[in-house]
């Protein structure tokens, strides 16, 4: 499972997660197609809890098909039965070119599939998942690839920056303030902020903490016993209690009881 699963360990008994490249000409604007499969084999429904990176979504999935903007908390999906779902993950800023306002408008919100494909979400769900069924992964691709080419607007320089700025925010040992992203850049901070705001539909700092984040429930999901003081100062953290209540507030757990909780799942 990647960074991002909150329960990677317990998830990967019970959930298929696949990932697939776009077509040449989507990768301006799409990271990859991801398809989510599961099958709980008559156990109880279950709450899988994800922390989202700065990307939007297209969600192509039975009766709640639409376009995801970015979640800033923890993203809860109830899992039950079995299922398929098709995802389309953009690229930072590689939504912002199909739309005609701000991305920073759909920032915890959804939207109609139709006002990008051009086609309603159970058009959209019969061509790329569909009869009850299924398709299979390389069907669902090619057809979701399909629905996006006919939408396609030109390529975006703007996003493109988006996207460069974001990415140097996800280094390994990246920048852990907006001062130190901007200066990186050569970038103004009052700049970077619009970019930001408009292409990725968050701030720099909710993503340079986001990424800070990810990186500790990867590393907290490690075997090693963790240095809770010495990873919260890696990560740009005032101190421990700051990391600690940040961690918890999105995660739903302390850091230590989150390892311990890694290491028996």
């Amino acid at each position: 499972m990647p960074k991002g699963v909150v329960d990677p360990a317990g998830a990967a008994r019970r959930i298929r997660l696949a990932t697939y490249p776009p077509s040449a000409a989507l990768q301006p604007f799409v990271d990859y197609h991801w398809v989510v499969e599961w099958d709980l084999g008559g156990r109880p429904p279950e709450t899988q809890r994800v922390l989202p990176y700065p990307n939007a979504h297209l969600v192509l999935d039975r009766g709640q098909t639409a376009i995801h903007g970015v979640v800033r908390g923890a993203f809860e999906r109830k899992v039950e039965g079995a299922g398929k779902v098709l995802g389309v993950r953009f690229k930072p800023g590689g939504l912002r070119p199909f739309l005609p306002h701000p991305l920073s408008r759909l920032a915890d919100r959804t939207m109609p599939v139709d006002e990008v494909l051009g086609v309603a979400g159970a058009e959209a769900e019969l061509r790329v998942l569909g009869d009850e069924r299924g398709r299979s992964d390389a069907d669902m691709v090619t057809a979701a690839d399909a629905l996006l080419a006919v939408a396609l607007p030109p390529v975006d320089e703007r996003a493109l920056l988006a996207q460069q700025a974001v990415e140097a925010a996800a280094a390994a040992n990246g920048p852990v303030s907006v001062a130190a992203l901007s200066a990186q850049l050569g970038i103004e901070e009052r700049t970077l902020q619009r970019l930001f705001s408009n292409y990725v539909g968050v701030s720099p700092k909710w993503v340079i903490q986001r990424f800070r984040l990810q990186e500790a429930t990867w590393r907290l999901g490690q075997a090693a016993a963790p240095d809770l003081a010495e990873l919260a100062a890696r990560l740009g953290f005032f101190d421990q209690a700051h990391f600690t209540r940040s961690f918890t507030q999105l995660v739903g757990k302390p850091p230590l009881e989150y390892w311990k909780s890694q290491q028996t799942a």
